[in-house]
C-alpha cells in the first residue's frame, strides 16, 4: 500500500476517534448537537455546550498531545540507545516526574498552592532525574550509550525507592492521590492541561523533526555517525533533551502511562519505515490515535485509569515482539 494512503487512512482514524471522543460518554450528545456545540456555540444548548468544551473537547485534546509526545520521545529514545526495547522511562523521566508529584501531594502544595505545582513539581522532578542521569553518565566529555543505559537503570530505582519512602511516610488519603496519579488518566483534566502541553509537543516534536536526518545517522552507530561528520555528542545531548521536554511534559499532567513510547514507534515503523522522515510525523500521529482509543475505552469501562487499558494493551505486544525477536535470532 502507497505511503500516502497509509497517511490518510491514519488521518481518517484520527478523526473518527475525535468523533467518537466527543459524542460517547455517560451523557448522550447527537452529532447535529455536537455539530452545533463546536461551530456555533451560542445557538447550542447550554448542559451540550457545557459536556463538549467543558469535558470531552479538551479532553481528547489532551490525548492527543500526551500521545504525541510519548511516541515521538519512544521513537527518538530507540534511536538513541539503537535498541526497539528503550522507552522514555529508561533516562529517569517516569521516576523522577513520580517523585515530584508524590511530594507536591503529600506536602499539600497540589491542592493549596497555584494550579501549576502538580505538573510543574512532576515536570522539575523529570527533569532533575534525566540532568542526574546525564552528568553521572559523562565521562571525558562523552556519554557512553551503554553507561548512560544502566546509569538511568541505577537512578530510576533509587527515584523510585524515595517516591516509596515519601508514600510511606504520608496520610492515607494522600498514598491513594498518588497511587491514582501513578496509574495515569486524563480524567478531571481541562484546557489549563491543554495548554501546559501542547506547546511543548509542537515545539520538540518539530525540532526533531528539522533534525530527523541526524536520527537517522545516529542509529548507525557512534562509529559510523562520526565517521559521516556527525557532532555525535552534540547531537546526543540535544536529542535527550527533546525527549526529556516530551515525556516530561506529557507525564507531569496525566500521570504515569505505560507503553505508548514502546509500542507505538515500533508499529509506526512496520508500517511507515524506519526513515525518521517519515517515520517522527508518523509515531506522533499513531500516538494520538493510540492514546485516545485507549481513554475511550478507559471511559466507557467506567472510568478505570487509561495507564491501565495502555498497559494491558502494551504488555501482550511487548512479549510478541521479544518472541518475533527470538525467532528471527534463530
Amino acid at each position: 500500500m502507497p505511503l500516502k494512503v497509509k497517511g490518510l487512512l491514519l488521518v481518517a482514524g484520527l478523526a473518527c476517534i475525535f468523533a467518537a471522543c466527543v459524542l460517547v460518554g455517560p451523557a448522550a450528545v447527537t452529532a447535529s448537537q455536537a455539530w452545533q456545540a463546536l461551530w456555533h456555540p451560542q445557538q447550542a444548548d447550554e448542559t451540550v455546550r457545557a459536556i463538549v468544551w467543558g469535558a470531552r473537547l479538551p479532553r481528547v485534546l489532551l490525548a492527543f498531545a500526551v500521545g504525541a509526545a510519548l511516541a515521538v520521545a519512544g521513537v527518538i529514545m530507540q534511536s538513541f540507545f539503537q535498541n526497539p526495547m528503550a522507552d522514555p522511562s529508561i533516562i529517569g523521566v517516569s521516576s523522577g516526574a513520580a517523585l515530584g508529584a508524590t511530594l507536591a501531594l503529600v506536602t499539600g502544595l497540589a491542592s493549596t498552592s497555584s494550579w501549576l505545582m502538580l505538573p510543574g513539581a512532576a515536570f522539575l522532578g523529570a527533569v532533575v532525574a534525566v540532568a542526574t542521569v546525564y552528568l553521572l553518565a559523562r565521562r571525558a566529555g562523552r556519554t557512553p550509550v551503554a553507561l548512560l543505559l544502566l546509569t538511568g537503570i541505577a537512578v530510576a530505582a533509587l527515584f523510585s525507592a524515595f517516591s516509596a519512602l515519601v508514600m510511606i511516610r504520608a496520610q492515607r488519603g494522600d498514598m491513594d492521590l498518588v497511587v491514582l496519579w501513578m496509574l495515569g488518566s486524563l480524567a478531571n483534566r481541562g484546557w489549563t492541561e491543554v495548554a501546559i502541553v501542547w506547546p511543548y509537543v509542537l515545539v520538540a516534536t518539530g525540532l526533531a523533526g528539522l533534525f530527523a536526518r541526524y536520527l537517522d545517522v545516529l542509529s548507525l552507530g557512534d562509529e559510523q555517525a562520526t565517521y559521516l561528520g556527525l557532532p555525535v555528542e552534540r547531537v546526543r545531548v540535544g536529542f535527550l533533551a527533546l525527549a526529556a521536554v516530551l515525556a516530561g511534559a506529557a507525564v507531569s499532567v496525566t500521570g504515569i502511562i505505560g507503553f505508548i513510547g514502546l509500542v507505538v514507534p515500533h508499529i509506526s515503523r512496520l508500517i511507515f519505515g524506519a526513515r525518521h522522515r517519515r517515520l517522527l510525523p508518523a509515531a506522533a500521529l499513531m500516538g494520538m490515535l493510540t492514546l485516545a482509543t485507549a481513554d475511550l475505552a478507559a471511559n466507557l469501562s467506567g472510568e478505570i485509569p487509561v495507564g491501565i487499558v495502555t498497559a494491558m494493551i502494551g504488555s501482550p505486544f511487548f512479549l510478541w515482539l521479544l518472541r518475533q525477536r527470538e525467532v528471527r535470532a534463530a
